[in-house]
C-alpha cells in the first residue's frame, strides 16, 4: 500500500518538475524514506538515479527543441559534476556512523536527513521569493569566472551529499550569471542535473546490488510520466504562482523533517 502511495507521489513530483522547472525532485528522498521505507543513505543513491534518468529525458527534449545551451552547461556543469563525484566517492564514506557535536550524539542517517531538511528550507525560501522573476542581472564585465566555478562546485556538493538535483539553485545562477532566458535555463539545468546525478552514481556503484530495481524503476517511470504531464499543463498554468505554493509545501515538509529527526530519532545528549 505504501509503495502505491509512493508511486502516486512520484507522479506529483514529476508534475511539479514539469510545471516549475525545479523543486519537485527535492521531495524524492523524503518520499523514499518516510513513505517507501528506504534507508536514508541508500535513498540518496536512489534519488540520484531517479533524478538522473528523469533529467536526462527532459534534457533530450530540450536538445530537440534547441533550448539547451551546451557551452553554458559545460562552463557551469564541469566543476559541479567533479564535486558530485568527489563527494559520493570520498567525502560521504568518511562520515562516521555516529556524529558527536558538543553534547549531542547524532546517528549518520539522522544527520543526513537533517542536512536534507536544511537544503529543503533553503529551496523553499528561494521559491517563495520567486527569484526567477526578480532577477537582477549582473553586468557581464563583472562576471567572475571563479564565482561561476565556486557556484557549480557548491551545487555539486549539495547534490552529492543529499541527492537533490539542485535545479532551484542552478536556474537562478544560470539566469544571473549568463543572462539566460528562463526557458533555456530550465532545459540547460536538466542537462547539468542529469550529468551530475550519473557522476554521483559512479561513486556509489557498490550499492547497486542492494537496489530494489522494481521499486526504483517504477518510481522513476512515474516521475517521468508526471514530468511530461507537467510540461503539458505548464502551457496553461502560471508556473510562478505554483512555484510559490510549492515553496510553502517544501517549507512545511523540511520543518517537519528537522523537528522529527531532532526530537524523535537519534539526537540526544
Amino acid at each position: 500500500m505504501m509503495i502505491v502511495l509512493g508511486i502516486l507521489l512520484a507522479i506529483v513530483v514529476g508534475i511539479t518538475l514539469g510545471l516549475v522547472g525545479s523543486g519537485g525532485t527535492i521531495l524524492t528522498v523524503p518520499i523514499l524514506v518516510y513513505v517507501m521505507g528506504v534507508d536514508p543513505v541508500l535513498a540518496t543513491t536512489y534519488s540520484l538515479f531517479a533524478i538522473g534518468v528523469t533529467s536526462f529525458v527532459g534534457g533530450v527534449k530540450g536538445l530537440i527543441t534547441r533550448t539547451v545551451d551546451i557551452k553554458k552547461a559545460l562552463i557551469f556543469g564541469i566543476p559541479s559534476l567533479f564535486m558530485v563525484y568527489i563527494t559520493r566517492m570520498f567525502i560521504l564514506p568518511l562520515l562516521p556512523d555516529v556524529i558527536i557535536i558538543g553534547p549531542y550524539t547524532i546517528h549518520q542517517n539522522s544527520a543526513l536527513m537533517m542536512l536534507f531538511a536544511v537544503v529543503m528550507l533553503g529551496a523553499s525560501i528561494a521559491m517563495i521569493r520567486r527569484q526567477d522573476e526578480r532577477i537582477v542581472y549582473i553586468n557581464e564585465r563583472k562576471l567572475s569566472f571563479a564565482k561561476v566555478i565556486a557556484e557549480g562546485g557548491a551545487i555539486g556538493l549539495v547534490t552529492g551529499l543529499v541527492g537533490a538535483g539542485g535545479g532551484f539553485l542552478i536556474i537562478p545562477a544560470l539566469v544571473n550569471f549568463f543572462r539566460m532566458p528562463i526557458k533555456n535555463a530550465v532545459s540547460t539545468s536538466l542537462v547539468i542535473i542529469a550529468v551530475n546525478s550519473f557522476f554521483g552514481l559512479l561513486g556509489d556503484t557498490e550499492k547497486f546490488e542492494r537496489f530494489d530495481w522494481q521499486m526504483l524503476l517504477s518510481y522513476t517511470v512515474a516521475v517521468i510520466a508526471g514530468m511530461f504531464a507537467g510540461f503539458s499543463v505548464s502551457k496553461r498554468v502560471d508556473g510562478s504562482v505554483l512555484k510559490v505554493i510549492f515553496g510553502y509545501l517544501i517549507l512545511c515538509i523540511g520543518t517537519y523533517i528537522l523537528i522529527s529527526e531532532f526530537i524523535l530519532h537519534d539526537v540526544h545528549k
